[in-house]
């Protein structure tokens, strides 16, 4: 089975930190956004993924391609890549992995983290579509259901006509069903919201076809869209995950769970947590960090931080304030 995911857009409202890295790549208690899905997919599905397919930007570079294909090893699966060159919708991109869609196929937008117990059946569907209840489903595109099975997709209704917000994760029987009506939008320019192709319309035309469309329910449904959303995600999945830490690893700082310590991190004198999330390699001397996240081989000293997010190989001195660094930058450190 394929796991197609489109993230060829620029996640601009997580800046700084998507200017280097896409916004699925960012690590959430040390782990990436696109990883936990993949890994939510292995324990919930009664079938293996044996290929990824990554939609990407024009500008995206080697390094990020090299973190996903080792991501992809680590999941038993081969990495492929398709490149979208505008975005013009869901659908569109999509449809930028069109020589892939073929057969059994997962398509998820790798926006934000979901998890559900048991496990999902695919069973005797032509598509099943993951769905949450949400107190204002006014803000999401809904699915209505009835005796089980999907009957119609209303984009942010104004009435209250269902619940269940669609979350961006789709399985499909066979790939080339929904690849031929794509075309079907893109051949005849029928746009959408935002004058875009979107997907929501090739789904309904596959209704329309008498497609038999189940649902599936996550209990969790997490946002990584914004620096606060990532914030908020990242504190309440190191709570979940929380392993007591080794009080002997480092006996001078004192540690207040939850929090996500990575490998090779060094504090001294210091005060972590809770909700503190610090990479591997990264180095610490007296300093104070609640509710912040900060990503790996950072070196800070004598800072007080809260409500923040510190980007790769950053190097801070004498900072007490919330403040947001992308990839390699200093502060209060000599050039």
């Amino acid at each position: 089975m394929k796991l197609i995911i489109p993230m060829a857009g620029r996640g601009t409202r997580v800046r700084p930190h998507s200017h280097t890295v896409p916004k699925p790549l960012l690590p959430v208690a040390g782990k990436m956004i696109v990883e936990r899905i993949v890994e939510t997919f292995a324990r919930t599905l009664d079938r293996n993924i044996d290929e990824i397919v990554f939609i990407l930007g024009p500008d995206f570079g080697q390094e990020i391609k090299d973190a996903l294909k080792a991501m992809s090893d680590r999941q038993n699966a081969e990495a492929t890549f398709r490149v979208q060159k505008k975005a013009e919708g869901t659908a569109h991109a999509v449809y930028c992995a069109e020589e892939d869609l073929d057969g059994e196929c997962i398509i998820v937008f790798a926006d934000t983290i979901f998890d559900m117990e048991g496990s999902v059946s695919i069973e005797d569907a032509d598509s099943v579509v993951w769905l949450k209840e949400v107190e204002d489903p006014s803000r999401f595109g809904v699915a209505v259901e009835k005796d089980g099975k999907i009957t119609d997709f209303v984009e942010k209704p104004d009435e209250p006509i269902s619940n269940l917000a669609i979350i961006g994760v789709y399985y499909f029987k066979d790939g080339a069903e929904l690849k031929k009506e794509i075309e079907y939008l893109l051949d005849n320019n029928i746009r959408g919201k935002g004058n875009e192709f979107q997907l929501t319309d090739a789904l309904d035309r596959l209704l329309k076809d008498d497609k038999v469309f189940k649902k599936a329910t996550v209990d969790q449904w997490l946002d990584c869209g914004t620096l606060p959303a990532w914030l908020e995600t990242s504190g309440i999945i190191t709570e979940k995950e929380y392993e007591e830490v080794d009080k002997d690893r480092f006996p001078d700082t004192k540690i207040i769970p939850p929090v996500y310590i990575g490998d090779d991190v060094v504090l001294e004198n210091c005060i972590v947590g809770p909700k503190a999330s610090i990479a591997e390699g990264s180095k610490l001397k007296k300093c104070t960090v609640k509710n912040s996240l900060i990503q790996e081989h950072g070196q800070l000293e004598d800072c007080n931080i809260e409500n923040s997010t510190i980007g790769r190989h950053v190097e801070l001195k004498d900072v007490d304030q919330e403040i947001h660094l992308g990839d390699h930058s200093k502060i209060g450190v000599e050039v």
